[in-house]
């Protein structure tokens, strides 16, 4: 072999080398890429929400009843001795899932289309489903479609009255406070935090536990309702 051959193979080989390996560089590069925007998306989506401190709930004479404790993918439902209730973490698509203070799945909202649906912890039955109407009001209907509550905007807020029209409860604000009222305007929670109206009214669905209504109020935010 002369030597201009041996020079070209020896030159050759280091090109060789780097292309075999550039596909398996690139390919971490991209995880990495990923890992990195799946993150910053999840920062982002509390952010923007202004989720980002501890949100407050008191009742009429000012006690705590429990907080919103933000986190990196969600937020921690704590009672008033910071001890946890409930957590909700967030998927990249939206979803939000509902766990125990046992890290036992409790069930899911999932958000479509301007209504949101509370399944069961295996996914495989919708509960509830909250929609938002073109007129700007909303309704809380059982899986099977039976009608649970209207939510009525007011100009003052939003009133939750029956299918019947029976006012339940109204949301509005005073004093810079965000207030949930009974029908006899008594106070039923209220907090001071900057939080949504249709948000709120999911605290005054009495048929769903306390871990779903929060669920479904966080979804609300997450949308920008």
């Amino acid at each position: 072999m002369n030597i201009k051959k041996i020079l070209l193979i020896a030159l050759a080989c280091p090109l060789i080398l780097l292309l075999i390996e550039y596909p398996t560089i690139s390919k971490a590069s991209n995880n990495s890429n990923l890992k990195n925007s799946e993150i910053i998306k999840q920062h982002y989506i509390i952010a923007q929400n202004n989720l980002t401190t501890k949100i407050k709930f008191k009742n009429s004479d000012g006690t705590e009843v429990f907080s919103l404790k933000p986190k990196y993918n969600g937020i921690k439902i704590e009672n008033a001795d910071d001890l946890e209730i409930a957590r909700l973490t967030v998927d990249n698509n939206g979803k939000i899932k509902i766990k125990n203070p046992s890290d036992m799945t409790l069930g899911y909202v999932v958000s479509q289309n301007n209504s949101w649906k509370l399944k069961n912890a295996n996914q495989t039955k919708t509960l509830f489903i909250l929609r938002r109407q073109t007129d700007g009001h909303y309704k809380l209907d059982s899986g099977k479609d039976k009608a649970i509550y209207r939510i009525k905007r007011r100009n003052y807020g939003f009133e939750i009255e029956t299918p019947q029209k029976l006012s339940l409860y109204k949301v509005k604000t005073k004093n810079n406070k965000l207030v949930l009222r009974d029908n006899n305007e008594n106070i039923v929670i209220e907090t001071s935090s900057n939080f949504s109206l249709i948000a709120m009214t999911c605290l005054g669905f009495d048929v769903l536990p306390q871990a779903q209504q929060i669920a479904l109020a966080y979804a609300l935010i997450l949308a920008g309702k």
